[in-house]
């Protein structure tokens, strides 16, 4: 059984931005570093951190 069995949260990001403007984060409302025109849920790189933290697998 592989490390990857356990953990089945879908960790995909949107696209990097090549440039402003960059989406708002949802949480903080600080910029983020993808494109304004993605549609979904766009965080910060410290909101993601902490999203991560806290929705970590635990073994």
């Amino acid at each position: 059984m592989s490390e990857d069995d356990y953990c089945l949260i879908d960790a995909t990001r949107p696209p990097r931005a090549d440039g402003p403007p960059y989406a708002e984060c949802v949480l903080c409302r600080e910029p983020t570093e993808y494109p304004e025109s993605y549609k979904g849920i766009t965080l910060c790189p410290a909101c993601e951190w902490l999203e991560a933290q806290r929705t970590a697998c635990s073994g």
